[in-house]
């Protein structure tokens, strides 16, 4: 076996020390906004279709799996290759109702 490839030209030291601070933030962000949703009034039956693909996308993060990003995006996407006649909404929701089994409200 070979050595394996490296594609950035940054050291992980230096990725680090470029990135780290901004993306402490995000977490936080995404802390503080996990914190409100458990902090709210439920509306309705069942957890939101965005919010598990959201809970999806977090445990990737961490699996140690590789193509992190990747798998992230896919975990939002919507995987249909057909189009729709027409959108439910007025705008893009963010991730896809239909592994939830629960449609977007328009």
């Amino acid at each position: 076996m070979g050595s394996p490839s490296y594609t950035c030209p940054m050291t992980r030291e230096e990725v680090i020390n470029q990135y780290f601070l901004e993306h402490r933030a995000k977490m936080i962000d995404i802390a503080a906004f996990l914190d409100r949703v458990e902090r709210a009034r439920p509306a309705g039956t069942g957890d939101d279709y965005r919010l598990l693909a959201m809970v999806e996308a977090l445990g990737i993060l961490t699996d140690g799996a590789g193509k992190r990003a990747e798998r992230v995006l896919d975990a939002l996407s919507d995987p249909s290759l057909d189009p729709i006649a027409a959108a439910p909404g007025k705008g893009a929701a963010g991730a896809y109702a239909g592994k939830s089994g629960t449609e977007p409200k328009s």
